[in-house]
């Protein structure tokens, strides 16, 4: 082995990105420009009685902050690759170590059972010693109706499994791989049908809400359901065991990989701490039953796309030349079901420009999916019983492991424990995965990027504006939290990793306040424009030169970054709109909620986001048309603006035809005008359609109510 590794095979490599030493110059460059600007804020505000020029200071320090500490991702990008073909060298297949899958969901109806089914037998069929595997649902809704779907789902594995390997199919989960046509065959017809069967049994369930009789089929499943029938809940079963690896075979006798649904005890007097807690118990439940070192967390609706995944994650993890202190591997986050032009911004090339510059640091962050753990970063200082180095002989069926299982699920487990705080995944914040990488590399763990060429893991665009934006209060509240706390990235997280990576988490966990620039920039010009003030300088004044280079400076690099990365021109397009959407509604309102929650007034409750997808919906997603048939106070802001840069730009071209000057409003005029090109699709909603999804009639007259109370009050300010 020592001699084929002299040959010089490695299992990966890694280099700098082309272009780093372009940002850099760019960088110092902008940086000059920023400085000076902020310097002629400063002055105009001591000279002035006026707030106008404060607020304009204000917002435009909080895009200095966001644009100097976003380029702590652009000092050392890098890129990696791996080599699978040369792992073969270094360890034989039975020598693999053992892996347990964590696959999450709460919720039958926002999260369909057959969508969480599709997920876990995906990974199931892993390029992967079976006995070596094992795959772990939490339910946090203990639902029967899950429970009933994963029966199923284990029936269903025994024929799908060697399908897979019989064919070697690329994609393993079975939704996707039908709905790519896959060649015909007599065999694949009949698996096609097995699949269409059970699918239409659960989602039969599930519509009932309730098990049928005739569709318990043999006494295992009769005893399962019974606990229903007297009235206990799954939580006083938290482990059920579904497949045994020892035990239970395939339809040509080959090994099954462990699947193990579980749901954990919940006390209403105390903390369950969300996801984070669901995922701490299958820690210990898993540590209990078959305590593999290497732990792999998926989101419910994010199926595998690659068999051999696992496999690129040991390149890393078994190489002996890697730093001893690597902690995690993060997969890319990606989707599929992406319309032409991205209307909501799913792609997220820029989430890969954070996880490629922070790769160049001490490794990215934890994105909640799609990551390779160590187990030992979690259970470095725990109880004997759940040592990461234990070897479990027992069969995960017998008496003294469900026991044991059922004792480390209890809700009073965690009661004078470190866990949450010094194990496990961490508590605190409404993004555990984000503020848990944070703390692991607090501690001095390190991880690494993959981003292979095939999407190693795939879920479900969002489809839906305003779910979308739920979903965003949420991450803004659980930012706030992580950028406020004792352990601070700004300050706490600067010392204990270094400067850079302590300004990318800064970044991350402040992108909330981007709402206040957005906000200011959205109303305060348009509306000075609408009492004919002018509050930037002339066309004709160097400082208009410098604020035009900072716009264009900013949005270049922007777009060439998207660009570089395999984007297009109008994906760009709809993802800063997107952004802008959001720093008028969901930011302001994570914002408000968060400061609300810190005072005792408010506190945000966690919110499982709707998976579930409506013919109609999904049909104007199909067409690029934004979903807003919801009377929701999140719209309220960016209609409001939208109105008021649309009447402020047809106010402006009126001044210019009295007054036949643009000298002093040509820059208000471009601010309203750049709004009033993004606000397209809210007049669309407003004025031009009729279907579901247009803007209901009772929010856009509050919206005008609101516009003109902000005209009125303006009288003050100018």
């Amino acid at each position: 082995m020592e001699e084929t590794r002299a040959k010089g095979l490695p299992l990966h490599t890694r280099v700098l990105k082309p272009r780093t030493w372009a940002n850099r110059v760019f960088a110092i460059v902008y940086l000059c420009a920023i400085l000076a600007l902020l310097y002629h804020h400063l002055i105009a505000v001591l000279h002035s009685t006026s707030m106008v020029p404060l607020f304009i200071l204000l917002a435009d320090a909080v895009l200095a902050f966001m644009w100097a500490t976003s380029q702590t991702f652009r000092m050392c990008p890098t890129e990696r690759r791996v080599f699978i073909e040369h792992l073969q060298h270094y360890v034989k297949q039975s020598d693999y170590p053992g892996l347990d899958v964590f696959i999450c969901t709460a919720d039958p109806y926002k999260e369909p059972p057959m969508c969480v089914v599709n997920t876990a037998l995906s990974v199931m069929a892993y390029d992967y010693p079976p006995e070596k595997l094992s795959v772990y649902v939490s339910d946090d809704g203990g639902s029967q109706l899950t429970l009933f779907a994963f029966i199923e789902a284990a029936r269903f594995a025994t024929h799908w499994l060697p399908y897979c390997r019989k064919n070697k199919i690329l994609e393993r989960c079975p939704e996707a791989y039908f709905r790519s046509s896959p060649s015909w065959s007599p065999e694949t017809a009949q698996i096609k049908m097995m699949y269409e069967s059970m699918r239409a049994r659960v989602e039969n369930v599930v519509k009932r809400g309730s098990i049928l009789p005739d569709y318990i089929t043999n006494e295992a499943e009769s005893e399962a359901f019974s606990r229903w029938a007297d009235g206990f809940t799954p939580q006083d079963h938290p482990a059920v065991v579904l497949l045994e690896a020892d035990r239970d075979k395939d339809i040509t006798g080959h090994t099954m990989p462990n699947l193990v649904y579980a749901s954990r005890e919940k006390n209403m007097n105390l903390p369950h701490h969300f996801k984070a807690g669901a995922l701490n118990v299958l820690l210990r439940v898993s540590a209990t039953m078959t305590n593999a070192p290497i732990v792999l967390t998926l989101d419910s609706d994010m199926y595998s796309n690659d068999s051999q995944t696992p496999l690129c994650a040991l390149c890393f993890i078994l190489d002996p030349c890697i730093d001893s202190k690597l902690g995690f591997v993060q997969f890319p986050q990606m989707f599929y079901g992406i319309n032409k032009n991205d209307t909501y911004g799913a792609e997220s090339k820029h989430s890969e420009i954070v996880l490629n510059g922070m790769d160049g640091l001490v490794g990215p962050t934890y994105i909640g999916t799609g990551c390779f753990f160590r187990r030992q970063v979690f259970l470095g200082g725990s109880s004997p019983q759940l040592n990461p180095d234990l070897l479990v002989s027992k069969s995960i069926k017998s008496k003294e492991v469900l026991a044991l299982a059922h004792h480390v699920a209890g809700c009073n487990y965690e009661n004078q424990t470190s866990w949450g705080s010094k194990m496990g995944f961490r508590y605190g914040s409404l993004v555990e995965d984000l503020y848990t990488g944070y703390r692991l590399h607090c501690e001095g763990w390190k991880s690494i990027f993959c981003n292979p060429k095939r999407p190693a893991f795939l879920g479900k665009a969002p489809i839906n504006l305003n779910d979308m934006l739920n979903q965003t209060v949420r991450w803004c509240v659980g930012l706030l939290e992580v950028a406020f706390c004792k352990h601070s990235p700004i300050t706490f997280g600067a010392r204990s990793i270094n400067l850079l990576t302590g300004l990318c988490y800064g970044h991350m966990a402040l992108w909330p306040i981007s709402s206040i620039p957005i906000t200011i920039y959205a109303f305060l010009p348009q509306l000075a424009l609408l009492k004919c003030a002018s509050i930037f300088p002339k066309a004709s004044d160097p400082w208009f030169f410098l604020r035009l280079f900072l716009f264009l400076g900013a949005y270049g690099q922007n777009c060439l970054e998207f660009m570089l990365s395999g984007g297009s021109i109008q994906r760009w397009w709809n993802d800063q709109r997107v952004w802008m959407m959001r720093g008028l509604s969901s930011m302001i309102f994570g914002l408000a909620e968060y400061l609300l929650k810190t005072i005792g007034i408010s506190t945000f409750g966690f919110s499982v986001t709707n998976k579930t997808v409506e013919e109609e919906q999904s049909k104007r997603y199909d067409q690029g048309l934004f979903e807003f048939g919801v009377s929701s106070p999140l719209l309220l802001p960016m209609t409001t603006a939208a109105i008021i840069n649309f009447i402020s730009f047809l106010w402006g071209i009126a001044q210019v035809f009295t007054q036949g000057s643009l000298e002093g409003i040509l820059l208000q005029m471009f601010l309203a005008g750049f709004a009033t090109v993004n606000c397209w699709p809210i007049y669309e909603a407003i004025l031009l359609r009729t279907d579901g999804g247009k803007i209901p009639v009772k929010l856009t007259l509050i919206s005008i109510i609101l516009a003109w109370a902000l005209y009125l009050t303006s009288s003050i300010a100018f």
